[in-house]
């Protein structure tokens, strides 16, 4: 009887850690309502109504949750580019630059290659999309190998810098004939294919595909077994032999070449064709999903859809209430100052 007993407690436990954690969370999604219903009330509007208009827009019908999916997609790319060098400790805010390289660099791809059928096409602006972003990221990765600079500053002061370097390519070799700030509309061969008969393309099976093999690696593989050792302590980690500046270069690498497959993914589903400023700040997004679910696969998921259902809803209530679009900025900035309070309002008790 006493094995039955211990697996019992263990249950017991496990139900009620998972209870805790789910009210915990509760509680602050709670919070970031209130905190986001006064900001309403202070601008004259009806927070219960805004509040059912954003549901009733993006989970009430085929067409809006899918649009919520569409909204889901790169920002749940981009979450994954900055949560699998946080493993290592590495801060990798660089992601919208990463996009950006990665969107030139298909679109370079797509306006060359264009005689190209889809089946050699898509695979060739695939790679050379994560090319892109995986160049991007190498600069800072290398960087902080040599301790010279923190990866930190680097990714970020990047990212002014690649918008500019594709508006100049736009501006001076690749635009249409009818529009100067974007390049012709791509050929059939180079646009994703797109599911289920809505704008959903082919780019978020890619999501969730990266999405799996990110918790596989880290809870199955001696790779993640070495990342989660250097990103608790380097030194210790040095000492003990493992490569420390050889993966942070190699894991900046692959998580600019996440972002640059959502760079590649925007060009070639979600608009067809490059647009100078064409990210709506989609990498640091996917910066601000990957804190709010502390790097775990199942928080981005998770966290990433709910995002998506402010930023769509977002754009109803612009329409319908007259809210601008920077209240729902605000909601999203109370929603990220509660999560990173966390340890503050619920304290563990000393045992």
């Amino acid at each position: 009887m006493q094995p039955k007993s211990n697996s019992e407690t263990r249950l017991n436990r496990i139900l009620r850690n998972i209870l805790n954690l789910g009210g915990r969370y509760i509680l602050m999604v709670l919070f970031v309502l209130l905190l986001f219903g006064i900001i309403l009330l202070i601008s004259g509007k009806d927070p219960f109504q805004s509040y059912k208009d954003i549901l009733t827009s993006t989970l009430g019908s085929p067409y809006g949750f899918s649009e919520v999916i569409v909204t889901m997609t790169p920002m749940l790319i981009t979450a994954l580019a900055v949560a699998l060098p946080s493993r290592l400790g590495l801060i990798n805010v660089g992601g919208e630059g990463q996009l950006y390289m990665g969107a030139g660099f298909a679109t370079w791809g797509a306006i060359t290659f264009n005689t190209l059928p889809v089946w050699t096409l898509l695979p060739l602006m695939l790679f050379l999309g994560m090319l892109g972003g995986a160049l991007w990221a190498f600069v800072p990765g290398y960087l902080k190998s040599l301790g010279l600079v923190n990866e930190t500053i680097t990714t970020l002061l990047l990212n002014s810098i690649a918008p500019k370097i594709i508006a100049f390519f736009v501006f001076g070799f690749w635009h249409s004939p009818m529009d100067t700030n974007k390049t012709p509309i791509f050929v059939p061969a180079a646009r994703l294919p797109t599911l289920f008969g809505s704008r959903i393309d082919l780019s978020f099976i890619f999501a969730l595909v990266l999405l799996a093999i990110f918790w596989f690696v880290m809870k199955h593989t001696r790779w993640g077994l070495e990342m989660r050792a250097i990103g608790g302590n380097p030194q210790a980690a040095k000492r003990n032999g493992l490569p420390v500046n050889r993966y942070w270069v190699i894991i900046m690498c692959i998580g600019g070449a996440i972002a640059g497959l959502a760079g590649m993914a925007q060009v070639s589903g979600y608009y067809g064709v490059l647009l100078v400023n064409f990210s709506r700040g989609l990498g640091f997004m996917g910066f601000l999903i990957s804190w709010l679910s502390f790097g775990d696969p199942i928080g981005i998921l998770v966290t990433s859809f709910v995002v998506s259902i402010i930023v769509t809803g977002g754009n109803l209530l612009q329409l319908t209430s007259g809210i601008p679009y920077a209240v729902i900025n605000i909601l999203l900035a109370f929603t990220l100052f509660v999560v990173l309070a966390r340890p503050v309002f619920f304290k563990r008790k000393e045992a």
